[in-house]
């Protein structure tokens, strides 16, 4: 029997990007890739991400968190997972802040409201061995990748940041115009990317607006994306299409993102949502593999 048998998990979203959390703190256990997917499979389990709590490993820290994809991959970022995290945390006493650790660095996060959140993401790299892209680019903000015919592209010259994992972001006029289904998973897997990456649709409404579509690597489509928001704003702003502060509006709802000048962190704002609490199925690992 697996020893996540009868663990208890909460299953939540952000802004509709479905999140499993699991606190394993204390435990001595693991999550393989394998145990990942079969607990996508529970009955409402299904998720984007799953955040995975293990003993800190910095102090000051609350938890060290593995992100995993449905398809038992890991991220190193999922800023809708990580205001999961904090409401997991800050549920039963009256803080205002903690931090917690990830692959990807140290995250500030700070309750806003019962259930709205802020994260510091970090700050964003923009080198093209950071992001990391296959091929040296010197100006990150349009690099050379097009979808479609060389001399009638569907989409093309997009701009490349990474927020603990890396994305790609192409400028439309409308994001409901194209077919990210069928054009994400190419964009996810080009060459050029040798981690993959998630591909956004960006549409600049105003100065302090945007509206996004996610493809997310490991995941496909989602409702929302937190750190697809952070890099398109950030990309965005170094093209001079926006301020440093926007509403990016994604099919689940807003977020509010604000890249720092003071620090160059990137913060993120927006809500969480409980949807149950449960212990997973022994039977759901019978046949994990």
């Amino acid at each position: 029997m697996s020893p996540l048998a009868n663990q208890h998990v909460a299953k939540m979203n952000g802004l509709g990007n479905e999140i499993v959390v699991m606190d394993l703190r204390g435990t001595g256990k693991s999550v393989s890739a394998a145990e990942a997917r079969a607990i996508g499979l529970g009955e409402g389990l299904k998720f984007d991400q799953m955040m995975v709590l293990f003993d800190p490993q910095t102090p000051g820290t609350e938890a060290f968190v593995r992100i995993y994809n449905i398809d038992g991959t890991e991220s190193g970022a999922c800023g809708n997972g990580t205001r999961c995290v904090a409401w997991v945390l800050m549920r039963n006493d009256s803080r205002e802040k903690l931090f917690i650790e990830t692959v990807a660095g140290k995250l500030e996060c700070v309750r806003k409201g019962a259930w709205d959140f802020r994260v510091d993401m970090g700050k964003p790299r923009l080198k093209w061995d950071e992001i990391p892209l296959r091929d040296p680019f010197h100006d990150t903000n349009n690099i050379e990748l097009q979808i479609g015919p060389i001399d009638a592209p569907i989409l093309h010259t997009p701009s490349v940041v990474n927020m603990g994992n890396p994305h790609a972001i192409f400028w439309v006029n409308d994001v409901n115009a194209y077919d990210l289904a069928r054009s994400g998973p190419l964009l996810e897997n080009h060459p050029i990317f040798p981690e993959r990456a998630n591909i956004s649709l960006a549409q600049v409404v105003s100065h302090d607006h945007i509206i996004l579509k996610v493809w997310e690597r490991g995941v496909g489509l989602t409702r929302a994306c937190g750190s697809a928001a952070c890099a398109a704003l950030v990309a965005a702003a170094r093209k001079e299409l926006t301020g440093r502060k926007a509403k990016v509006t994604l099919p689940g709802g807003d977020l509010f993102i604000d890249w720092r000048a003071s620090d160059n962190h990137v913060l993120m704002t927006g809500p969480v949502e409980l949807e149950f609490e449960t212990k997973l199925s022994p039977a759901l690992f019978e046949t994990a593999a």
